[in-house]
């Protein structure tokens, strides 16, 4: 019940355009053929993560009107889309989430499910660059360990959403993200370019939580509006950003 609130919950912040699907692991196995042979000897815990994430896809084609086609996966081990369709999976538990939206107006989409608990002290250094450490250091203790794994999840789906555009793999010192989760959103500063998008380039994501879990989403806009989003979300420069040293982590 918990995660079918989320799902509704990111509906409605992602608004009707974005198709979202949802599956259990070890709900069946409708893998398509095309699919299948990616699968042929994987371990049954693999393919039924990768099961349940093509069945969460094709629900979420469902939700928008679209054939639920086959999703193969490419030699990256990324999905192969629809012709016209773009989307992102995520896996957590026995939980797989799927976004998808047509290719009209949108450049890419990530999309990351965690566990909503510490993000594990031993990963702060690779995870984290210092202004973020830093940040998180003026935290209330107990929220350190949540807004640290919310960091990582906001960084995986941004990453997700960005990957097509080169296939360039890049460390998680690509961009500095400060999440606020009780506006529900987080904001990302490119630290390197990706394609079209500069450094220096400012996304805004959705970020929700829940009791058992975190999810993050990046819907991202065409390159020329990316340079808009200061002037059509006034308030995104939130406290976090602009406060006194050394609260500030400068976005």
């Amino acid at each position: 019940a918990r995660m079918r609130g989320g799902v509704a919950n990111l509906a409605h912040a992602l608004g009707g355009r974005i198709g979202i699907g949802q599956a259990r692991l070890g709900g069946g196995d409708d893998l398509r053929p095309e699919e299948a042979a990616a699968m042929a000897r994987a371990i049954p815990a693999r393919r039924a993560e990768f099961a349940a994430g093509r069945s969460a896809a094709r629900a979420g084609l469902r939700a928008i009107g679209l054939v639920p086609l086959p999703i193969p996966m490419a030699t990256d081990r990324s999905p192969i889309w629809p012709r016209g369709v773009i989307g992102s999976i995520s896996h957590d538990g026995d939980q797989a989430m799927a976004i998808v939206t047509r290719y009209q107006g949108v450049a890419g989409l990530g999309l990351d499910m965690e566990p909503h608990e510490d993000l594990p002290c031993d990963l702060w250094e690779t995870v984290l660059i210092p202004a973020e450490t830093r940040w998180l250091t003026v935290r209330d203790a107990a929220a350190r360990g949540p807004l640290a794994r919310m960091i990582f999840s906001a960084k995986e789906a941004s990453y997700k959403a960005l990957y097509p555009l080169t296939g360039a793999v890049v460390g998680f010192d690509a961009m500095t993200v400060c999440p606020d989760p009780d506006q529900g959103r987080f904001l990302a500063r490119l630290n390197i370019g990706f394609g079209p998008y500069g450094p220096g380039t400012r996304l805004v994501g959705h970020l929700l939580t829940h009791a058992d879990r975190i999810v993050t989403a990046l819907v991202l806009p065409p390159a020329d509006e990316c340079g808009q989003n200061r002037a059509a979300i006034p308030d995104m420069e939130m406290q976090c950003f602009h406060a006194n040293p050394p609260e500030a982590l400068e976005i």
